[in-house]
Order: C-alpha cells, then structure tokens, then sequence
C-alpha cells in the first residue's frame, strides 16, 4: 500500500468547478471531454481552487475553440513576474474531427458550446463541454415542477414503505 499517492494534493482525481446554472437555463444535448492550454499560475490557483466557470461559454475561431469568460482568479505569491489576467480567452484542444463536427453544429444547427465541469484527469485539467440548446423560460418553470413532483413522490413513498 503506497501512502504517498496524492497525499500533497487535496483532490487528485476530482472536480475543480462546476457550472450548476448550465443545466437549469439549456437543454444539454452531447458532451465532450476537452484538454484547456493554461499557464503556469493558473494551474497553481486551480489547485488552490481559484476556478469559476459560471460565466463562461465556448467559441469559434478560425477554426479553433476558445473557452471565453472562465474566472481564474490569480494566487499573490504565484504570479508576481507575470501581468494575470483572470478572464483571459484560453485555447481549448480536442482532436480536429471533433472540432469539425462541432463548428457544424454551432454554425449551422444554432447550438452553444458550455463548459459543465473542470476537472482533474491525472496531472492535466480537462473541461467537460455540452453541446446546449437554450431553454425558453416555459421549459425552465416545467423542469422545476417535475423535479418538485420527482420529490415529492420519494417523500410519499418512503412514508408509505416506512408505514408498511
């Protein structure tokens, strides 16, 4: 038994941020696990958990996909010889084909591309990217009641197999 595996990081293998509100305001429809090009004090403020990508969605340009309005807030003691910019427009890579298809279907289809997780896969941070559709607010107050009503009936049962 090896003690010393991950014993100097808080969460190895774990979730870094993730984007609650993603699910409430689109339809997620397919996703993709994409590697993030970052620099060296924002991989040491995501290990102090310095991430929030609440804000922040996928773009195109020329040809290549951008994550755009993800918050790394910088560490004071990691980035003094460096001007940080804590919003700042970071390359995210995937293979081409991938990239391909999904440039089709952002342009074409009007879908959006939202980053729903990052996370840590090994010594690397990945972003999980859904491709989304946006919710009209009827779709919104509908899922909101069935998750009401998905609720409510574990309680009724539970109270029924508990009485039983």
């Amino acid at each position: 038994m090896n003690k010393k595996a991950g014993k100097d990081k808080p969460n190895p293998g774990g979730t870094i941020a993730l984007n609650k509100r993603a699910r409430h305001e689109y339809h997620l429809e397919q996703k993709y696990e994409a590697g993030l090009a970052l620099q060296g004090w924002e991989l040491k403020a995501i290990r102090a958990g310095r991430a929030n990508i609440g804000d922040a969605y996928a773009v195109v340009l020329e040809g290549e996909l951008f994550l755009v309005g993800a918050q790394i807030t910088p560490l004071i003691q990691a980035s003094t010889h460096v001007v940080a910019n804590d919003r700042r427009t970071r390359k995210l890579l995937l293979h081409r084909r991938e990239i391909d298809q999904l440039i089709g279907r952002v342009q074409r289809e009007g879908y959006t591309l939202i980053p729903v997780a990052l996370y840590w896969k090994g010594n690397k941070v990945k972003a999980e990217l859904a491709l989304a559709r946006g919710k009209q607010q009827h779709d919104k107050r509908e899922a909101s009641r069935e998750r009401d009503w998905n609720r409510e009936k574990q309680r009724l049962l539970r109270r029924h197999n508990k009485d039983a």
